[in-house]
């Protein structure tokens, strides 16, 4: 269970809002471990966002977003659930950590940048799923220019559409010959490009040039470096320069299809459709909240507590924020905080910021039997991706319920004497134990790799028992 960046889904299933509680726990159930109070209060808020949308309109606005505080040390499973979530939902997702924040005036980014990154997300993916609906399309467009580019066409002669347009009044087929066989000749070239066999020939392509470069500049909301491209500010004024590229005609459809795709698209729609889903499904996970909590009172300015606290409260409470696809609500979106809470506590937090997470839910920390199933169970269990790594070098490995068990075991133990960083334990263990086979891997002579609970615990034992030797190693 380890922390990612921000999550961008590439397809919308229009059924996935529809899962009951009990369903988006199962489904959270194949990838996390336990937590089920933290699984139950998530799936209820993300039913909730559908229950929502089935509202009279009028009601609807009145029905604001529960967001959730989830408090646990790391490594057992916060931002897993929130990641896990925003799939199911397939809604626009992105995580941040609080304390890269600043207060509006310092240098730094400021919190409403969270809402300008996610709208971003949530124009490329739902451009993606724009995408795959024009494939087709494009595909049979982006053929049409590749027989160009192969076999130019031929305009027909005045005497062959004079025959042509008197010949369809008497229902007669005849064209001019040398119209005809160059018909001919394309056709036979369309069925081997369809056919796949002109894949390797190459072929002269006018691609868009990049003739302006990337700016930055300030933001009309703050110092925020910002992506300009000056093409989009002066639109058609400005004609797009174009060169030439050899490449083989497999590349070349691809590119191809990807410029009959932009044709197809109505980014005015696509923008529309993203700011909608923001506004109403989008999710922001919020993490490390508890670096920003003012249980420190310091003289002078404090820009990356209390500072950043009121900073974040209007973007939760909901108001408008400027971006470049224009004005974007925040009212309705859910707010996922987490944060390890060793030092702060919630009750640290500004009151008016507390109010805006009803919801607390505190996760446990992991014991040896959560660890085996952690180890074993989930659809990405490291068991089943150190088997699929060795996999590659025609390694089979296989780990008896012992080893198994005494790998969990240390995992607690070092866990209990030193700090507590959860499942990562695992990851950190198994790279040890696993260090030589790696290593000598590829090798003739190894096709089978067993590891018994003796295996762990003499590759481990000098390291668990030695304290000093644990804080560097494990």
């Amino acid at each position: 269970m380890m922390d990612t960046g921000a999550i961008v889904p590439t397809q919308t299933n229009r059924d996935a809002g529809r899962l009951t509680p009990r369903q988006i726990v199962v489904e959270l159930d194949k990838y996390i471990i336990g937590q089920d109070k933290a699984k139950k209060m998530v799936a209820i808020a993300l039913r909730n966002r559908w229950r929502r949308q089935q509202v009279d309109e009028d009601l609807r606005e009145e029905i604001m977003p529960n967001n959730i505080i989830l408090i646990g040390p790391t490594g057992v499973g916060k931002t897993e659930i929130a990641r896990r979530l925003a799939r199911l939902a397939e809604a626009p997702f992105i995580k941040v950590e609080a304390s890269k924040f600043t207060e509006v005036g310092y240098v730094g980014r400021d919190v409403e940048s969270i809402i300008r990154d996610l709208t971003d997300l949530a124009v490329s993916m739902v451009k993606s799923e724009w995408t795959e609906r024009v494939q087709n399309k494009a595909r049979e467009a982006a053929e049409e220019r590749l027989l160009d580019l192969i076999f130019p066409p031929m305009k027909p002669t005045k005497e062959s559409q004079r025959t042509k347009k008197l010949d369809t009044q008497m229902d007669v087929v005849s064209t001019d010959d040398e119209w005809d066989r160059h018909q001919r000749t394309r056709e036979k070239l369309r069925q081997q490009l369809e056919d796949g066999k002109l894949e390797n020939r190459t072929v002269e392509l006018d691609v868009a040039a990049d003739s302006f470069p990337m700016l930055q500049i300030f933001s009309p909301v703050g110092i925020e470096e910002m992506g300009l491209n000056v093409q989009d500010l002066f639109g058609g004024m400005i004609p797009q320069k174009r060169k030439k590229r050899k490449m083989s005609i497999s590349e070349a459809r691809q590119v191809l299809i990807a410029e009959e795709a932009q044709k197809l698209i109505d980014m005015e729609k696509v923008v529309k459709e993203a700011i909608q889903r923001v506004e109403q499904s989008g999710i922001v996970f919020l993490d490390e909240i508890d670096k920003i909590a003012g249980y420190e009172r310091e003289a002078g300015p404090d820009v990356s507590r209390e500072g950043v606290q009121r900073d974040i409260l209007p973007v939760v409470e909901g108001t408008s924020v400027v971006t470049k696809y224009g004005m974007i609500k925040t009212d309705h979106i859910l707010f996922i905080a987490s944060g390890a809470f060793h030092v702060a506590k919630p009750s640290d937090l500004i009151p008016e910021l507390q109010g805006r997470f009803p919801i607390r839910v505190e996760l446990n920390s992991l014991t040896t039997e959560d660890f085996i199933r952690i180890l074993t169970e989930p659809e990405n269990a490291l068991m089943k991706q150190y088997t699929a790594l060795l996999v590659t070098e025609g390694v089979k490995i296989t780990f008896t319920k012992g080893a198994i068990r005494e790998i969990a075991q240390t995992a607690t133990d070092v866990n209990d004497r030193a700090e507590n960083i959860g499942a990562r334990r695992l990851h950190t263990i198994m790279s040890t134990l696993l260090e030589d086979v790696l290593y000598r891997l590829p090798d003739p002579d190894i096709k089978t790799v067993r590891i018994a609970a003796e295996d762990v615990r003499e590759r481990l034992k000098d390291i668990v028992e030695d304290e000093d030797l644990t804080k560097y190693i494990l």
